[in-house]
């Protein structure tokens, strides 16, 4: 290309407000929402990237297809137009709508797993693990050596340890009904999981007669860096990656909030024609019927064109060109970062950047507040808030300390990205000054979306 600048390939046609706030208002806001971002009001909130999940902007063919919404309770059109555009991607044979991923997790899991079983994953994300857990079953993460060690650089961190997946299915059959491959790994830092450890994951699995699936969330991002990263790949469009990646597997999870570029929805999809049918009593029970699943006509429209969009080799090359520009000047500035930057976000690594806090004050969650304080910037804790706490109750640090900021698609600028940025340096700059945090109170699964927290001294003492 003759040109090095990569522009946003798109144009805005509407724009919203943001609510500047001080300092002052924040600290209120922070203590009225007892220290967690997950309560605090949006509109207290300048830059939000809390998640990257439905938090996009949508096209104007997004918009249009809407439009077409057909909204029969059975059988409606728009359902076929979403059917079309996950088979052509993923060419499994059932493909069963649901409101979001976690709908999907719930399903699929509710059908298959007992008490006493085992899903082994690359890492399991807060909603995977929870719905594992509560069937009773363990959720076992068998990340390969390099995922836990922030600093290292390596094209695939998010890649699944292939021999420890071997161990685990020889020594535990009849006890492992599935296996699951985060693409891109979330927990682990947003990193993208190779052609071949999907390869090699899929033999291992059908060597054992275990099927394998993926959470497919983040597929075209991950399709992204394999042509980036991979040796065979460069000449391959994003679309055949993926596609290839589908084919070595024997169902999905998918939460359309993401690579779906829409603001709900999701889906499960697979080729097992019992399991299907059980997938579909239970999404009648609690979702709705299989052809809208818990969704709208106009739902189903804007995720069957948001699968096309996300493929677009002008948007992933900016989508992920705009997170690695802050990852590369918060390692100039000597930030610590999840090296190197992931797909959808950057990952501040908290327990290097405060390595004067013991891990039992939770640096995570300690940093992510300090820098809403300081900028009303709004991002998440991925840390041992989120994962300390085990299934018996006990707590566990966590193997990564990290806040993630997380990218909402087609959303901000680059001069949002620059002030990031500042106040990130900024916050650095003072972090010996950010206090530990403490527990007061916790729901008993999924805390960190409505845990209450307080800092051990004021904030800024």
């Amino acid at each position: 290309m003759k040109f090095k600048t990569i522009i946003e390939p798109f144009q805005i046609k509407s724009v919203a407000p943001l609510n500047f706030t001080t300092e002052e208002e924040r600290q209120a806001a922070l203590e009225a929402a007892h220290y967690n971002l997950f309560l605090l009001k949006a509109e207290d909130v300048l830059i939000d990237l809390l998640t990257d999940s439905g938090t996009g902007a949508m096209s104007e063919d997004q918009w249009a297809g809407m439009m077409k919404g057909d909204e029969s309770y059975a059988g409606a059109t728009s359902f076929y137009r979403f059917e079309e555009a996950v088979r052509g991607i993923t060419n499994l044979k059932h493909i069963i709508p649901t409101h979001q991923g976690r709908a999907a997790e719930r399903i699929l899991f509710g059908a298959l797993l007992q008490g006493g079983e085992i899903v082994p994953n690359n890492t399991h994300f807060d909603t995977t693990r929870a719905n594992v857990e509560y069937r009773r079953a363990t959720a076992l993460d068998i990340p390969n050596a390099d995922a836990h060690h922030p600093q290292v650089i390596k094209p695939f961190k998010g890649n699944m340890d292939l021999e420890k997946l071997e161990s685990v299915l020889a020594e535990n059959q009849g006890k492992v009904p599935i296996v699951m491959l985060t693409v891109t790994n979330n927990s682990g830092g947003g990193q993208p999981v190779s052609m071949a450890n999907i390869r090699g994951a899929s033999e291992i699995c059908r060597k054992y007669g275990v099927p394998l699936f993926l959470d497919a969330c983040r597929f075209a991002e991950n399709a992204w860096f394999i042509k980036q990263r991979e040796e065979g790949y460069a000449e391959k469009t994003p679309r055949e990656i993926a596609q290839e990646m589908f084919s070595y597997v024997d169902g999905c999870t998918m939460s359309a909030k993401k690579d779906g570029l829409a603001n709900i929805g999701g889906f499960l999809a697979l080729n097992d024609d019992e399991l299907a049918e059980q997938c579909k009593n239970l999404l009648i029970l609690t979702e709705g019927f299989p052809t809208y699943g818990g969704l709208a006509g106009y739902d189903l429209e804007a995720i069957a064109v948001g699968l096309q969009e996300v493929l677009h080799e002008d948007y992933l090359r900016y989508r992920i060109r705009s997170v690695a520009y802050l990852g590369d000047i918060l390692t100039e500035n000597g930030v610590p970062i999840m090296q190197p930057p992931g797909g959808h976000a950057i990952y501040l690594d908290a327990r290097a950047m405060l390595d004067q806090m013991p891990v039992t004050d939770y640096p995570g969650w300690a940093l992510a507040n300090a820098l809403y304080l300081a900028g009303g910037i709004r991002s998440v804790e991925i840390g041992s808030v989120m994962f300390g706490r085990q299934p018996d109750g006990s707590e566990k640090p966590a193997p990564l300390e990290l806040v993630r900021l997380a990218f909402p698609r087609r959303t901000y600028t680059q001069s949002h990205v620059d002030y990031l940025a500042e106040v990130i340096l900024y916050v650095n700059e003072r972090r010996a000054a950010i206090p530990g945090y403490e527990i007061v109170w916790q729901a008993p699964v999924l805390r960190h979306f409505s845990i209450q927290m307080r800092p051990k001294k004021g904030i800024g003492d």
